[in-house]
């Protein structure tokens, strides 16, 4: 699975974005999909996840409650609506597709090791 994201950028605290993550290729393949996020000098950080057939989401703590993730349907593309938005959050943000069902899939979703495909990153800054 090929994955294209886009719609970073640089916003003010407190303001919107929009990621999208097309995806292509044997797309059909996919379980599910999440986001991931790596500031400067640190380690790469699970964001949210969302198994394409259920819609059923997993969500970080730092950003519950001000992001969500969805699809449009048929999948072809994960969005990620991120409001509120807080320096912190300022990062490279990836998206990734994952083959493999998981029984414990709150906690596999969150580990970046079960991804089997990534896309690019988008640069996502955000000043206060």
């Amino acid at each position: 699975v090929q994955l294209q994201a886009s719609g970073g950028g640089s916003v003010q605290a407190g303001e919107s974005l929009r990621l999208s993550c097309e995806a292509s290729g044997r797309a059909s393949t996919t379980y599910h999909m999440g986001w991931f996020r790596q500031a400067p000098g640190k380690e790469r950080e699970f964001v949210a996840a969302i198994i394409l057939t259920e819609g059923r989401t997993n969500y970080a703590d730092s950003v519950a409650g001000r992001f969500t993730i969805s699809t449009d349907n048929p999948v072809t593309t994960v969005y990620l609506q991120m409001d509120a938005l807080k320096p912190e959050d300022t990062a490279v943000y990836y998206c990734a597709a994952c083959r493999r069902r998981y029984a414990s899939w709150g906690y596999y979703s969150t580990r970046s090791h079960v991804y089997d495909d990534w896309g690019q990153g988008t640069q996502v800054t955000v000043s206060s």
